[in-house]
């Protein structure tokens, strides 16, 4: 089912975020969906996003630093279950370079 959620949405570049009620669709095929319980805006989201650097468009989300609970599972998910506490990344991970088998890092070989 989709959901409403409050959510800081960037309208624009330069534009102060706006603080507004947003539907978030049921994950799809490989995805989840995350109950966001904390989160930031960091410098990445503020150089690509905020400031127009990014050209994946507007409007958008901020805040992809934080923690939440797995609210719901896609189909073919089989590494989340619903309840799992989980921190979202900027970049995906492969699972299986050097660097994703490292528990001192989350910067993935192969997302660049």
């Amino acid at each position: 089912n989709v959901i409403k959620c409050r959510a800081a949405v960037a309208w624009e570049p330069n534009v102060p975020l706006m603080m507004e009620e947003i539907e978030v669709a049921p994950p799809q095929e490989g995805e989840i969906r995350i109950k966001v319980v904390a989160t930031g805006v960091c410098h990445t989201d503020l150089y690509h996003l905020f400031e127009g650097k990014d050209k994946r468009g507007f409007p958008t989300v901020l805040g992809h630093e934080g923690a939440g609970v797995v609210e719901s599972v896609g189909p073919g998910v089989t590494d989340f279950k619903p309840g799992d506490k989980v921190i979202p990344l900027f970049l995906s991970q492969c699972g299986e370079c050097k660097f994703c088998k490292c528990p001192k890092t989350n910067l993935c070989d192969c997302s660049w």
